[in-house]
């Protein structure tokens, strides 16, 4: 194997998130074929042949792994904004469900999710996990913006933008998958049952089958709020998670999307079928819709990983506010400020939401032979001066805005913040004559 790079980092603190979580200072990152070949102090390894790589020159900055964002719905940045202020039930059957309904198509969701990647790629985000309608257009915006991607194929029991039948969308779903495989790891096919509450009995099994015969994950939304706990009880005589277990649907390969109400049994269960958990804090705090017990969740060993959810119901998806918010709000519902420390949040959104994923052998860390997923963040800057502990001001004083580089399986789709795979300016205007469409309607 020859020693020689692509691409170079060198210089300012490299945060690894490895196992050991290491340190280094005035650290040397080695690319090539998009794969990271060599982590170390500047001098200690850079081969004469490297001369000729592509250099960034991180001093005075932290190069740290892209943040992974385990839960979106990326083209419901179309409709930021257009229903805030009220109860998640209402805010869904009133006026999200209608205005899908109404204004969702393939080129809605190829544009909104454009929009919603630039933003993510300026906001130190290089991975995500999306479910939503036509989630084909999806993975095409993410091939185009150079993002790597779980796209997750939506089933639900009421007629959807992009399938009227479950029958037409389980041929859909598996047209999906098979275009979409063997492009895994960097665009990889999911399922997603939306909810206990929208999909029967019969749904939730029959996808589960099918996500299993293809070797993919299972996601759905659950115990969002409290009264789906009561609806659920009503209908099958049992709570909601006992009812997804006795169907057979949790498994390591299920994911569970805000866990708001679980309770210690529901995780004894979770932690005994290996089920993982994507929490999103910032949604759930402004639909009032409960905050998940995650210290308690983490002390039972259930993977954790960190989600906006969608820009209706956040607004941005931006993971370093998403980080600054799940550290504070269990530190107050707990009344225990060490609960939730920076450390263990910051690897919440890169090495255990690469976990959530099934990505921990591809992303999450900066490691030789990991994917060169790498974002660096200028300290340059009053806000973060002076600097005492990078975990800390990454967490409690950074932003997305503070990104200056994003780099994406050794490809730099980010410099100075400027983004090099869209036209940025063209995508937004492309999505503001959506909503002027939106608005004539409303």
């Amino acid at each position: 194997m020859t020693n020689d790079w692509d691409l170079v980092i060198s210089g300012g603190t490299l945060l690894t998130l490895s196992e050991k979580m290491e340190v280094i200072e005035d650290a040397l990152v080695g690319v090539r074929d998009g794969a990271i070949r060599f982590v170390g102090k500047k001098g200690d390894g850079r081969p004469p042949e490297a001369d000729s790589a592509e250099t960034i020159d991180a001093s005075g900055c932290i190069v740290m792994p892209g943040l992974i964002n385990t839960h979106t719905h990326l083209p419901m940045v179309a409709f930021r904004g257009m229903a805030d202020d009220m109860p998640l039930m209402e805010w869904l059957e009133n006026h999200i469900f209608p205005a899908e309904g109404k204004y969702v198509n393939r080129q809605m969701v190829y544009d909104g999710a454009l929009l919603a990647m630039a933003e993510m790629i300026l906001s130190g985000t290089t991975t995500f996990c999306d479910g939503y309608f036509f989630e084909d257009r999806i993975a095409e915006a993410a091939a185009v913006a150079g993002m790597r991607a779980v796209v997750s194929q939506g089933f639900a029991d009421f007629a959807m933008p992009d399938h009227p039948t479950r029958e037409s969308v389980m041929a859909a779903a598996d047209r999906f998958v098979r275009r979409w495989l063997p492009y895994a790891p960097m665009i990889a096919p999911a399922f997603f049952c939306h909810a206990p509450y929208t999909c029967s009995p019969a749904t939730l099994t029959t996808v589960k089958e099918a996500a299993r015969a293809s070797g993919i994950l299972y996601l759905t939304h659950l115990l969002e709020t409290k009264g789906e706990i009561a609806q659920i009880e009503e209908r099958y005589g049992k709570k909601p998670v006992r009812h997804l277990y006795d169907l057979g649907v949790l498994d390591d390969r299920t994911i569970c999307v805000h866990c708001n109400w679980l309770t210690g049994e529901d995780m004894k269960i979770f932690a005994d079928c290996g089920v993982k958990v994507s929490h999103n804090p910032e949604s759930s705090m402004k639909l009032a819709a409960g905050v998940a017990p995650v210290p308690a969740m983490l002390e039972r060993g259930i993977v954790v990983g960190l989600g906006t959810d969608g820009s209706a119901s956040n607004n941005d998806l931006d993971m370093f506010g998403e980080m600054d918010t799940a550290a504070k709000v269990h530190k107050v519902a707990s009344l225990d400020p060490t609960v939730m420390d920076a450390r263990t949040v910051i690897r919440m959104a890169t090495m255990e939401g690469a976990r959530v994923l099934g990505l921990e052998k591809i992303t999450g860390s900066i490691e030789v032979g990991k994917q060169a997923d790498i974002i660096i963040i200028d300290l340059k800057k009053p806000h973060l001066t002076p600097l005492y502990n990078g975990y800390s001001h990454l967490v409690y004083a950074a932003s997305g805005a503070d990104v200056k580089t994003s780099i994406i399986g050794g490809k730099i789709v980010m410099r100075n913040r400027k983004l090099l795979t869209m036209d940025v300016g063209k995508v937004m205007e492309n999505v503001r004559r959506i909503a002027e469409n939106i608005k004539a309607g409303l």
